[in-house]
């Protein structure tokens, strides 16, 4: 398993990457097939995106394999995991090396190369077992998770309603430790278009851009402070041009996080009024672009109960699991919103994500592809009660 990461990890496959993305791709499907499911490649509709002149435009996304086995089975699971990471083609951190004995640094390593060797090996090991007809499964394999799934969301949403329960296997905490809820997470593009004028003949007769984009975002700012369990983050600013000059055009960049489904559409009220008050004063035009992808992870009482299973399978193999909160999203959030109950740490142990430090921590593969397995066969001997009926696909 830690061979496979290794090559795995060596392949590109930021989310913007389409050749690394296809390279990746092509180094999985013998593994899918192998399993003997019917595998596809999935052609996604590309992420609508706002250019750095603040225009709407398309931008291609990675293909998804997707692979069905005994789909008319009483029970169906799916299980699914991104091969996208965050570090683009240009990214400077490229080398895959071991730090100790037990310790792997590498781009994507645990987010989530990891991830795929531990779902894969525990198929390989369900489908040695006699069990195996027990059960059908759906595995789905992303090519755009770190940008919000922007193509492949549609394809969760129909999993959702022909499978019985979900295991994604994004990495766990360093510690074990497994997420039980997770905060929803939207991405926005806001674009400001002032006038140009000379800075120093005629300032009075332009329209800052700039300016009132900081205004914008002193304005925003605050709900990290007066919204409970809600960030927002900045994460880019672009615009303006030479000094002597008042900048026509910036746009700000964000993303926000909320613990509740109601502060989405209280976030997007809130945002379009800030918008709408800081153009009307600085006399400029503000257009606000984006949306939340993906709505916070609740843990209700389906989820509660596979929660519960998990944690007594993982007694049974000597591990110990605590469950934390996170405010990190995954594509476990969409299958929640979608009505299936779905545990989406079932990876292995790592930290340090979306860094040049990402590590994983090797013993775990084993340790989590075992757990993996446990309950793929628990569910397939009807040891395991599943909580939520099968919706007609």
């Amino acid at each position: 398993m830690g061979r496979l990461v290794i090559e795995w990890a060596r392949i590109n496959s930021g989310s913007r990457n389409l050749a690394g993305l296809a390279q990746m791709a092509a180094a999985l499907k013998p593994h899918l097939a192998a399993l003997g499911g019917e595998l596809r490649e999935v052609e996604l509709q590309p992420d609508q995106t706002i250019d750095s002149r603040g225009n709407l435009a398309s931008a291609p996304v990675g293909k998804a394999l997707l692979s069905v086995k005994r789909p008319d089975a009483q029970l169906r699971v799916f299980l699914g995991i991104h091969m996208d990471t965050v570090y683009g083609a240009d990214d400077p951190f490229r080398e895959v090396a071991p730090i100790d004995a037990n310790t792997l640094r590498g781009p994507g390593v645990v987010d989530a190369k990891g991830g795929l060797a531990v779902m894969l090996v525990a198929l390989e090991a369900l489908e040695r077992s006699e069990l195996a007809s027990g059960i059908g499964w759906e595995v789905l394999i992303n090519p755009d998770e770190e940008i919000g799934s922007p193509g492949s969301s549609p394809l969760f949403a129909e999993a959702a309603k022909r499978n019985h329960l979900g295991l994604v296997f994004e990495p766990t905490f360093p510690d074990g430790a497994m997420v039980s809820e997770r905060k929803g997470s939207g991405n926005f593009s806001v674009v400001v278009r002032g006038r140009a004028a000379h800075a120093g003949r005629d300032f009075h007769a332009g329209r800052s851009a700039i300016a009132a984009a900081a205004d914008l975002v002193v304005g925003v700012d605050a709900f990290n402070r007066i919204i409970p369990d809600v960030t927002v983050n900045f994460g880019a600013i672009d615009g303006g041009g030479p000094v002597n000059v008042v900048p026509d055009l910036a746009i700000v960049r964000l993303n926000a996080r909320v613990a509740r489904p109601d502060d989405m559409s209280r976030i997007e009220t809130e945002l379009r009024r800030i918008a709408s008050e800081v153009a009307g004063r600085r006399d400029v035009s503000i257009e606000v672009h984006g949306r939340f992808a993906s709505p916070p992870k609740i843990l209700d009482e389906p989820t509660r109960g596979l929660c519960e299973q998990i944690a007594s399978c993982a007694r049974e193999l000597g591990l110990r699991v605590a469950w934390r909160s996170s405010g990190g999203a995954s594509d476990g959030n969409k299958l929640a919103a979608a009505g299936l109950p779905v545990v989406d740490t079932m990876g292995p142990r790592g930290g340090n994500l979306h860094s040049p430090q990402e590590y994983l921590l090797l013993d775990s593969l084993a340790e989590r592809a075992q757990l993996a397995t446990l309950v793929l066969m628990k569910l397939a001997a009807g040891e395991i009660a599943v909580a939520r009926e099968r919706k007609p696909s």
